[in-house]
């Protein structure tokens, strides 16, 4: 066997059928599931020859099981909301055939409320996806997951596709669960500064300069200016869930309503 198609998903139902079908070129799908609540494992059992549950969603973790369930000698992850086009599965077919890099990068057109923001730190978006399975030799990072390969990387000409953000609601419902994620990794880890209201206000106006101003979002026009307040926002609001875990905030609020 020699390509598999590995696929993370959480509540994916208007995604993923769209993205199964675009990998008929590929030997082997599996999906793992992360506690999906809609219809994402009624459909991936339609197109995928594996669907596994994970326990957790430590994305490291559950990459790491992906590719241990896989048969094939090249690994290709893809996200739901990914893309691929004629010319990026004539790069996978010949990066199988020469085998020169361990790996391979794609760079990504991120699609954001319905434009490709081509500015404010968005572009090209290099992320690895594809993997000769015995060079992999792991990932680490529970969000912003990374690999550990054992040699070279590629990059692909040809980007892929990324429909990241479609709707305000969905961007903000996303903000909500990894910045609390993100804030408990810092309240954990080595770095865990102390947070007020100054280093808040001082993050917010460093995140938006640097987004709108100093990677050229204002560029992208409306669409940038509401990206870069987006993003500085989400900088905010993993700070504000820092402050609040240091503080113990919730605790105090039960002695409160104790008295």
């Amino acid at each position: 066997m020699k390509i598999s198609a590995l696929i993370l998903t959480h509540n994916e139902e208007k995604m993923l059928k769209d993205c199964l079908k675009q990998l008929n070129f590929v030997d082997e799908i599996i999906v793992l599931d992360q506690a999906s609540t809609d219809q994402t494992v009624d459909i991936a059992k339609i197109y995928a020859n594996k669907v596994v549950s994970a326990s957790s969603e430590d994305f490291a973790k559950n990459r790491q099981l992906l590719a241990e369930s896989a048969k094939g000698k090249w690994l290709l992850y893809i996200d739901a909301d990914e893309r691929l086009n004629s010319d990026n599965v004539q790069e996978i077919k010949k990066a199988l055939k020469t085998k020169k890099y361990a790996a391979y990068f794609f760079a990504r057109k991120n699609i954001i409320l319905g434009k490709w923001l081509k500015h404010g730190g968005w572009w090209p978006d290099l992320a690895p996806r594809l993997f000769q399975k015995d060079k992999l030799l792991g990932w680490q990072g529970s969000v912003h997951e990374s690999p550990i390969v054992q040699g070279e990387f590629g990059y692909f000409t040809a980007p892929i596709v990324h429909f990241t953000a479609q709707n305000i609601s969905s961007m903000l419902a996303k903000t909500t669960k990894w910045a609390q994620i993100e804030a408990r990794l810092f309240y954990s880890g080595r770095k865990n500064p102390t947070i007020n209201i100054l280093r808040v206000a001082k993050s917010l106006v460093s995140e938006f300069t640097s987004r709108f101003f100093g990677k050229l979002g204002f560029l992208d026009g409306q669409i940038g200016l509401i990206e870069s307040i987006y993003q500085a926002l989400h900088r905010c609001i993993i700070l504000v869930y820092l402050w609040e875990l240091q503080n113990g905030s919730e605790k105090k609020s039960r002695q409160v309503k104790g008295k």
